[in-house]
């Protein structure tokens, strides 16, 4: 039921589409009696857009996300195994044009592909079933699995976890296929913005886990304040409200153990 919600409400409740919506009213409005209610509404919706899409807006969501959990040190000791966090792959395509095609998460697969060789007695996990509501069942682990062999990663390192829906399943079924020890040591890999939820689930569920964030989408450094170009802007501020949110969630419904988790 949680899963069922929180994709229905996502869906429905993009931040972007709700303003694009209400400006659309307010200039409706405008042109009857409520002519002011309407220009006002109109206005303020399109000031938003600005703030969000061109003004650095989104960066003020998204900055603290990603610069919550720095890289680990280069020297830190060997990890047990490597955990990369699904949804990297567009699975929707990669079964329509029978080749692998590549999301927002791309780093994902590409950064634990590297780690995988620069440890090489590490396990190779990857967690990741599909995320739709309707449709055929997910191959997204098989094709990660198909793309890290290609890439020279022999394949008996490697786990998959492929009933997974979304990231607290991930935690809570990677754990049961792995089977977590207080003395193992886990590198946990997803985009950045998305580390401080991920490893607040895999703590919840007993994994000792280093934060390994990879796909930024901000410098972290004075550009960030410059202007964007209002899509990426735009799109940005989805995703970082939509972590915030995710957050709230799983701390109001006890799957993490504090709102923000941190080193």
């Amino acid at each position: 039921m949680f899963f069922i919600v929180s994709k229905v409400l996502g869906y429905l409740l993009v931040p972007v589409h709700l303003l694009i919506f209400a400006a659309l009213v307010g200039a409706i409005v405008a042109k009857g009696p409520l002519i002011k209610v309407g220009r006002r509404l109109a206005i303020l919706c399109l000031l938003a857009l600005i703030v969000i899409g061109v003004l650095p807006g989104s960066t003020l969501l998204m900055r603290p996300l990603e610069d919550r959990f720095p890289l680990p040190a280069e020297n830190m000791p060997a990890p047990t195994g490597i955990i990369v966090l699904g949804g990297a792959i567009v699975d929707e395509i990669t079964q329509a044009r029978h080749e692998i095609s590549f999301g927002e998460g791309a780093g994902r697969l590409t950064e634990a592909a590297m780690l995988a060789r620069r440890y090489p007695d590490a396990r190779l996990v990857y967690t990741g079933g599909g995320n739709s509501l309707v449709g055929a069942p997910s191959s997204e682990a098989e094709d990660a699995k198909k793309m890290f062999v290609a890439l020279g990663i022999a394949p008996e390192r490697i786990q998959l976890e492929t009933r997974s829906r979304n990231t607290d399943e991930n935690a809570r079924f990677t754990r049961d296929l792995l089977a977590p020890k207080p003395d193992e040591t886990w590198l946990l890999v997803t985009s950045a913005y998305h580390m401080p939820r991920s490893m607040g689930l895999f703590r919840h569920n007993g994994f000792k886990v280093v934060a390994y964030p990879v796909d930024y989408h901000t410098y972290g450094d004075s550009q960030d304040w410059w202007p964007r170009d209002a899509p990426s802007g735009l799109r940005l501020f989805d995703i970082a409200l939509h972590e915030w949110v995710g957050l709230l969630a799983y701390r109001l419904s006890g799957k993490i153990d504090e709102f923000f988790p941190g080193p």
